[in-house]
């Protein structure tokens, strides 16, 4: 039977140093985006307990945790605030605050660590009273007057020093209308990364836990995608390209690879995929109980998405992950 056997992929794997070799793909530092949360006040570092060695931490910790994050090569972070209720209102009023905690904490950020690269959250939930991503009247949420705010807010951010700006809210026509508003204000070089194929998904539990911004009722199937399609999440693609959006994001990231290879194969522009909280807490969560070895998951869910075709993840795990990563403990 020997003589039959002319291919024989075994032949390149037989070696540490020949799989490296033939390596198709590999996760690297500079691939990764690090989501924090901030909070007011001075010297707070509040553990999510369902986000294990995740915080909210105030603007002072938060500078420190970045500028550890930059040691390690981390350069690119994606800060959410966490308001208190009475900072929040029917139109989210606090977002447009210059002196607010969003705001403020951005300028600082780029005044101290100029070499942090900020990913800009834009959407209406973290301010809103109503805990929707947009503007709320008789239990509907308005599409195109919630456009005009996150516009504001798009520029709002961009005046503070955000590099790129990302909404996250699913209204149909905003990126357009972003992207008007920050040329029109003169930040032609403000970079708009899209939540392009946001599903409705049951995966961002502990995530509202961090921010406290779970609706007020009902829930978000009207404006997040259904998990049921993905020809969708061409339309929106499709849509958000022509509309002038520079990266494609899909969210969640491993319940959705196929979509993540779906607008990698489609669209020449650099796919992000956000492996979000749940993702991250079930990790966790296993590992914990000794069930998961959780390094090497760790390593195995990042390249899953890379190798889907994401060119950048955003994940909870990006410190953990330089950590190791320098440490050589990751392959």
């Amino acid at each position: 039977m020997k003589e039959y056997l002319t291919r024989r992929p075994r032949r390149n794997r037989k070696n540490e140093a020949i799989r490296n070799l033939v390596q198709e793909n590999c996760v690297q530092i500079t691939d990764l985006i690090f989501p924090v949360f901030l909070t007011e006040g001075t010297n707070q570092q509040i553990p999510i307990p369902s986000m294990p060695n995740i915080f909210r931490f105030s603007l002072d910790r938060l500078l420190e945790e970045m500028a550890e994050c930059i040691e390690l090569g981390i350069k690119v972070f994606a800060p959410f605030p966490h308001l208190v209720e009475e900072k929040k209102d029917k139109y989210g009023s606090e977002s447009l605050n210059p002196d607010g905690l969003y705001l403020r904490a951005i300028a600082e950020i780029k005044r101290q660590l100029p070499e942090a690269v900020l990913v800009t959250d834009v959407a209406l939930d973290p301010y809103s009273s109503d805990g929707h991503d947009g503007i709320v009247e008789n239990g509907q949420i308005l599409n195109d007057e919630t456009l005009e705010l996150l516009a504001k807010m798009a520029v709002a951010q961009a005046q503070a020093g955000s590099d790129i700006v990302a909404p996250s809210d699913m209204m149909d026509g905003r990126v357009a209308h972003i992207r008007q508003a920050l040329d029109k204000a003169g930040f032609t070089n403000v970079s708009i990364m899209a939540y392009t194929a946001k599903y409705a998904s049951a995966f961002y539990g502990p995530f509202r836990d961090a921010l406290d911004s779970a609706p007020k009722f009902g829930d978000k199937k009207t404006y997040q995608m259904n998990p049921a399609n993905s020809q969708e999440a061409l339309l929106e693609a499709q849509l958000d390209f022509a509309e002038g959006a520079d990266f494609l994001m899909v969210k969640p990231a491993l319940p959705y690879l196929d979509i993540v290879r779906l607008l990698s194969d489609n669209f020449h522009l650099p796919i992000a995929a956000y492996n979000v909280s749940g993702e991250y807490a079930m990790i966790k969560a296993a590992a914990e109980k000794g069930w998961l070895t959780h390094d090497k998951v760790m390593y195995e869910t990042l390249l899953s998405i890379k190798r889907a075709g994401a060119k950048i993840i955003l994940t909870y795990f990006a410190k953990e992950f330089a950590q190791k990563y320098k440490q050589g403990i990751l392959a």
